[in-house]
Protein backbone atom coordinates (compact mmCIF):
# COMPACT_ATOMS: atom_id res chain seq x y z
CA UNK A 1 0.00 0.00 0.00
CA UNK A 2 2.68 2.67 1.14
CA UNK A 3 4.83 1.84 -1.59
CA UNK A 4 5.79 5.12 -3.90
CA UNK A 5 7.07 3.78 -7.03
CA UNK A 6 5.80 0.41 -9.17
CA UNK A 7 7.47 -1.10 -12.26
CA UNK A 8 7.04 -4.00 -14.00
CA UNK A 9 6.79 -5.66 -17.80
CA UNK A 10 3.95 -7.23 -19.73
CA UNK A 11 2.94 -8.01 -23.05
CA UNK A 12 -0.63 -6.62 -24.79
CA UNK A 13 -2.41 -9.11 -27.21
CA UNK A 14 -0.34 -8.69 -30.11
CA UNK A 15 2.59 -10.14 -27.91
CA UNK A 16 5.03 -6.86 -28.29
CA UNK A 17 6.49 -6.33 -24.70
CA UNK A 18 5.98 -3.04 -22.88
CA UNK A 19 7.31 -1.63 -19.43
CA UNK A 20 4.29 -0.43 -16.74
CA UNK A 21 5.71 2.08 -14.11
CA UNK A 22 4.17 4.05 -11.71
CA UNK A 23 5.22 6.66 -9.25
CA UNK A 24 3.14 8.34 -6.41
CA UNK A 25 3.96 10.72 -4.01
CA UNK A 26 1.50 9.43 -0.97
CA UNK A 27 0.53 6.31 -0.47
CA UNK A 28 -1.11 4.32 -3.07
CA UNK A 29 -3.28 0.88 -3.31
CA UNK A 30 -1.33 0.18 -6.79
CA UNK A 31 -3.08 -3.26 -7.49
CA UNK A 32 -6.18 -1.00 -7.37
CA UNK A 33 -4.61 1.84 -9.96
CA UNK A 34 -4.09 -1.30 -11.95
CA UNK A 35 -7.22 -2.41 -12.06
CA UNK A 36 -9.43 0.65 -12.96
CA UNK A 37 -6.57 1.28 -16.09
CA UNK A 38 -7.64 -2.52 -16.97
CA UNK A 39 -11.37 -1.25 -17.12
CA UNK A 40 -10.79 1.93 -18.95
CA UNK A 41 -10.41 0.37 -22.76
CA UNK A 42 -6.85 1.50 -22.86
CA UNK A 43 -4.64 -0.06 -25.39
CA UNK A 44 -0.72 0.10 -24.02
CA UNK A 45 1.96 0.63 -26.43
CA UNK A 46 5.66 -0.63 -26.26
CA UNK A 47 7.88 2.08 -24.67
CA UNK A 48 10.30 4.19 -27.45
CA UNK A 49 13.74 2.60 -26.45
CA UNK A 50 12.73 -0.28 -24.01
CA UNK A 51 15.30 -2.63 -22.87
CA UNK A 52 14.19 -6.09 -25.60
CA UNK A 53 12.39 -8.66 -23.84
CA UNK A 54 13.71 -11.22 -21.75
CA UNK A 55 14.54 -14.30 -22.66
CA UNK A 56 11.36 -17.01 -22.23
CA UNK A 57 12.30 -19.21 -19.43
CA UNK A 58 13.45 -22.52 -20.00
CA UNK A 59 10.87 -25.04 -21.60
CA UNK A 60 8.19 -22.63 -22.50
CA UNK A 61 7.81 -21.64 -26.12
CA UNK A 62 7.83 -18.31 -27.00
CA UNK A 63 4.92 -17.46 -29.55
CA UNK A 64 5.27 -17.19 -33.12
CA UNK A 65 5.50 -13.91 -35.51
CA UNK A 66 1.34 -13.47 -36.22
CA UNK A 67 0.22 -15.16 -33.97
CA UNK A 68 -2.16 -13.59 -31.53
CA UNK A 69 -1.84 -14.63 -27.96
CA UNK A 70 -5.87 -15.59 -26.55
CA UNK A 71 -7.19 -12.43 -25.22
CA UNK A 72 -8.97 -14.15 -21.97
CA UNK A 73 -7.42 -12.58 -19.71
CA UNK A 74 -9.55 -12.10 -16.84
CA UNK A 75 -9.14 -14.06 -13.67
CA UNK A 76 -11.23 -16.60 -13.48
CA UNK A 77 -12.21 -15.90 -10.10
CA UNK A 78 -13.73 -12.73 -11.35
CA UNK A 79 -15.82 -14.63 -13.86
CA UNK A 80 -17.35 -16.50 -10.77
CA UNK A 81 -19.37 -13.22 -9.79
CA UNK A 82 -22.39 -12.37 -11.40
CA UNK A 83 -22.21 -8.29 -10.71
CA UNK A 84 -18.70 -8.22 -12.66
CA UNK A 85 -20.62 -10.18 -15.84
CA UNK A 86 -22.96 -8.34 -15.84
CA UNK A 87 -21.23 -5.02 -15.90
CA UNK A 88 -18.93 -6.06 -18.63
CA UNK A 89 -21.52 -7.63 -20.85
CA UNK A 90 -23.50 -4.74 -19.85
CA UNK A 91 -20.47 -2.18 -20.91
CA UNK A 92 -19.95 -3.81 -24.18
CA UNK A 93 -23.66 -3.83 -24.81
CA UNK A 94 -24.03 0.11 -24.09
CA UNK A 95 -20.87 0.99 -26.12
CA UNK A 96 -21.88 -0.47 -29.18
CA UNK A 97 -25.70 0.66 -28.33
CA UNK A 98 -24.40 4.46 -28.16
CA UNK A 99 -22.71 4.21 -31.37
CA UNK A 100 -25.66 3.09 -33.49
CA UNK A 101 -27.17 6.20 -31.43
CA UNK A 102 -24.52 8.67 -32.16
CA UNK A 103 -24.52 8.32 -35.46
CA UNK A 104 -27.89 9.22 -35.66
CA UNK A 105 -27.43 12.72 -33.06
CA UNK A 106 -28.95 11.12 -29.96
CA UNK A 107 -28.63 9.18 -26.93
CA UNK A 108 -29.36 6.79 -24.77
CA UNK A 109 -32.05 9.11 -23.08
CA UNK A 110 -33.47 10.47 -26.31
CA UNK A 111 -33.92 6.75 -27.54
CA UNK A 112 -36.18 6.03 -23.77
CA UNK A 113 -38.19 9.05 -24.32
CA UNK A 114 -38.93 7.93 -27.91
CA UNK A 115 -39.61 5.12 -27.46
CA UNK A 116 -42.32 5.73 -23.98
CA UNK A 117 -44.02 8.47 -26.44
CA UNK A 118 -44.60 5.58 -29.64
CA UNK A 119 -45.91 2.94 -26.31
CA UNK A 120 -47.66 5.26 -24.31
CA UNK A 121 -49.09 8.41 -27.04
CA UNK A 122 -48.53 11.63 -26.00
CA UNK A 123 -47.13 12.66 -22.97
CA UNK A 124 -47.27 16.12 -20.61
CA UNK A 125 -43.64 16.73 -20.71
CA UNK A 126 -44.10 16.74 -16.16
CA UNK A 127 -45.45 12.51 -16.52
CA UNK A 128 -42.26 11.85 -18.54
CA UNK A 129 -39.74 12.87 -16.17
CA UNK A 130 -41.59 11.28 -13.65
CA UNK A 131 -42.05 7.97 -15.46
CA UNK A 132 -38.16 8.02 -16.00
CA UNK A 133 -37.31 9.41 -12.46
CA UNK A 134 -34.62 12.30 -13.97
CA UNK A 135 -34.98 15.99 -13.44
CA UNK A 136 -37.49 17.74 -15.44
CA UNK A 137 -34.67 20.34 -16.23
CA UNK A 138 -32.64 17.93 -18.23
CA UNK A 139 -36.32 16.08 -19.65
CA UNK A 140 -36.67 19.73 -21.54
CA UNK A 141 -33.21 19.31 -22.62
CA UNK A 142 -34.01 15.78 -24.33
CA UNK A 143 -37.26 17.45 -25.65
CA UNK A 144 -35.54 20.01 -26.89
CA UNK A 145 -33.19 18.06 -28.67
CA UNK A 146 -36.07 15.64 -30.13
CA UNK A 147 -38.34 18.84 -31.42
CA UNK A 148 -34.23 20.15 -33.24
CA UNK A 149 -34.26 16.54 -35.16
CA UNK A 150 -37.54 16.84 -36.23
CA UNK A 151 -38.82 13.36 -34.07
CA UNK A 152 -40.79 14.77 -31.67
CA UNK A 153 -43.50 18.17 -30.96
CA UNK A 154 -45.42 19.96 -28.07
CA UNK A 155 -48.13 21.62 -28.00
CA UNK A 156 -50.06 22.83 -25.08
CA UNK A 157 -53.10 21.05 -23.50
CA UNK A 158 -56.13 22.65 -24.46
CA UNK A 159 -57.54 21.68 -21.28
CA UNK A 160 -54.85 23.50 -19.28
CA UNK A 161 -52.74 25.64 -21.03
CA UNK A 162 -49.80 25.51 -18.60
CA UNK A 163 -49.74 21.82 -19.53
CA UNK A 164 -47.14 20.76 -22.73
CA UNK A 165 -47.93 17.85 -24.07
CA UNK A 166 -45.13 16.01 -26.45
CA UNK A 167 -45.43 13.29 -29.10
CA UNK A 168 -43.82 11.80 -31.66
CA UNK A 169 -43.62 13.26 -34.83
CA UNK A 170 -44.31 10.99 -37.93
CA UNK A 171 -40.48 11.44 -38.34
CA UNK A 172 -39.52 10.37 -35.26
CA UNK A 173 -41.52 7.01 -35.70
CA UNK A 174 -39.50 6.24 -38.59
CA UNK A 175 -36.75 7.02 -36.96
CA UNK A 176 -37.76 4.62 -33.52
CA UNK A 177 -38.36 1.58 -36.16
CA UNK A 178 -34.65 2.21 -37.93
CA UNK A 179 -33.35 2.30 -34.86
CA UNK A 180 -35.01 -0.34 -33.65
CA UNK A 181 -34.35 -2.57 -36.00
CA UNK A 182 -30.31 -1.67 -35.73
CA UNK A 183 -30.65 -2.48 -31.90
CA UNK A 184 -31.79 -6.04 -33.13
CA UNK A 185 -28.62 -6.29 -34.93
CA UNK A 186 -26.85 -5.14 -31.98
CA UNK A 187 -28.78 -7.72 -30.11
CA UNK A 188 -27.84 -10.55 -32.33
CA UNK A 189 -24.06 -9.53 -32.17
CA UNK A 190 -23.51 -9.52 -28.74
CA UNK A 191 -25.87 -12.95 -27.99
CA UNK A 192 -24.19 -14.83 -30.74
CA UNK A 193 -23.34 -17.97 -28.67
CA UNK A 194 -26.89 -18.21 -27.63
CA UNK A 195 -28.99 -20.22 -29.41
CA UNK A 196 -33.23 -19.07 -29.64
CA UNK A 197 -34.04 -20.86 -26.63
CA UNK A 198 -31.03 -19.58 -24.89
CA UNK A 199 -31.77 -15.73 -25.63
CA UNK A 200 -35.12 -15.91 -24.46
CA UNK A 201 -34.27 -17.94 -21.42
CA UNK A 202 -31.44 -15.04 -20.71
CA UNK A 203 -34.00 -12.15 -21.36
CA UNK A 204 -36.44 -13.79 -18.96
CA UNK A 205 -34.28 -13.84 -16.53
CA UNK A 206 -32.75 -10.00 -16.83
CA UNK A 207 -36.49 -8.88 -16.61
CA UNK A 208 -37.05 -10.70 -13.15
CA UNK A 209 -33.45 -9.17 -12.21
CA UNK A 210 -34.66 -5.95 -13.62
CA UNK A 211 -38.03 -5.68 -11.93
CA UNK A 212 -36.82 -6.54 -8.48
CA UNK A 213 -33.84 -3.99 -8.69
CA UNK A 214 -36.54 -1.50 -10.28
CA UNK A 215 -39.29 -1.96 -7.16
CA UNK A 216 -36.03 -1.34 -4.49
CA UNK A 217 -35.99 2.29 -4.45
CA UNK A 218 -40.00 2.33 -5.04
CA UNK A 219 -40.37 0.26 -1.55
CA UNK A 220 -37.84 2.47 0.07
CA UNK A 221 -39.54 5.03 -0.59
CA UNK A 222 -42.16 4.33 1.06
CA UNK A 223 -40.57 2.81 4.36
CA UNK A 224 -38.34 6.20 4.37
CA UNK A 225 -40.81 9.08 2.88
Amino acid sequence: MDRPVVSGVAHDLSGATFAVVGISTMPTDWAQVFRSLANADLTPAPLTGAAPPAPPAQGVTPPSPGVTPSPGTTPPSVLDLNAYLMYSVGRAARRRLAEKLEARGLRLWHLTVMTLLAELGPQMKTALATRLAINPSDLVKIVDDLVRLGHAHCVRDRADRRRVVVRLTPEGEAALRSLSAEIASTDDEILAPLDAGEREQLASLLRRVHGHLERAPAEQARRHP
